[in-house]
């Protein structure tokens, strides 16, 4: 992503109608419903879509490397062959800089990418030298993809230039690793921040938009992710680059699954469907997709310790 300069003119007098996004949102569910194979497809492509995440404080290399086995092997062997389905991989592996090195060996020869959150995730309010040099650590380490968090005040104030001018820095830091901007849309307070906030990320050259850190109270919604789906598509009209896409936090069933495949198919089309522009992040989803792929094949629900996340 090369973005653009910075252009508040594109945000001001920009106003979401919370109300409005709410009922939208509400409105998938009870209008969309996909059943049978089709579903199993659905959770298919989810899976080749998620970020497969730890990022807990007892994290070790051991746990690290049977994620990174989980992310190369995400459904069990006797699923797959009932489905006819083979080579299905998780999008990524998402951990901290400390364990990148890890999950890269781990991952040798299977071409999952490693990203990893940097930027003092997850408040992101350690000093912006150091934040930098964090990017540029996970990047050596053989990181990918960077998930990197913005300082907030910058948001709820409205110091739109200096959100812009933090980013491109972190930007720069990344050198040719993507960079996954993380708004934390829970501590934005209204959506009208939470479009601005996508907009100027996106002009700063922020190849993902990402909702949530996971660790905020309130973390990915759907009216949140219209939201940003609005600002991806007017960025779009207005710069013609195409950014990707990221929800977090609290997405943990199959059904969670589905809704935001289908609000970003109806919002964006079935280009955006794809793992180079969306992604999920998930650290306990994959569980229940492939308990549910094993009901749609068996007719019966399974106990969920035998779909282990690692």
């Amino acid at each position: 992503m090369t973005g653009t300069a910075f252009t508040p003119e594109w945000i001001d007098g920009k106003i979401v109608n919370f109300s409005a996004a709410e009922r939208r949102a509400s409105s998938l569910s009870g209008r969309r419903s996909v059943k049978k194979e089709w579903q199993a497809a659905w959770l298919l492509k989810a899976i080749t879509c998620m970020d497969l995440t730890t990022l807990a404080g007892d994290d070790t290399p051991g746990r690290v490397r049977r994620l990174c086995a989980k992310a190369r092997r995400p459904v069990r062997g006797d699923i797959l062959e009932a489905l006819g389905v083979e080579g299905i991989t998780t999008g990524a592996v998402c951990v901290y800089p400390t364990m990148v090195s890890h999950a890269v060996k781990a991952l040798e020869g299977s071409n999952i990418p490693v990203a990893s959150v940097a930027t003092g995730f997850p408040a992101g309010l350690t000093p912006l030298p150091t934040r930098l040099a964090e990017i540029r650590y996970a990047v050596e380490q053989g990181a990918r993809e960077i998930d990197i968090v913005i300082t907030r005040e910058h948001v709820l104030t409205g110091n739109w230039q200096a959100l812009y001018d933090e980013i491109c820095a972190m930007r720069e830091a990344c050198g040719e690793a993507h960079l996954k901007a993380i708004l934390a849309t829970g501590d934005l307070q209204t959506l009208t921040n939470v479009y601005k906030a996508s907009m100027i990320a996106m002009q700063a050259g922020s190849d993902f938009i990402k909702t949530s850190t996971g660790k905020e109270s309130v973390n990915a919604t759907l009216p949140v992710s219209l939201t940003m789906l609005r600002a991806l598509r007017d960025f779009k009209d207005l710069s013609g680059q195409i950014v990707g896409f990221k929800p977090a936090g609290g997405i943990s069933t199959a059904k969670n699954a589905i809704a935001w495949q289908v609000l970003i198919k109806e919002e964006l089309g079935s280009r955006w469907l794809h793992n180079d522009l969306f992604r999920i992040g998930a650290s306990s989803l994959l569980g229940d997709i492939e308990r549910q792929l094993e009901h749609h094949i068996t007719g019966r629900y399974s106990a969920s310790n035998r779909h282990a996340m690692a």
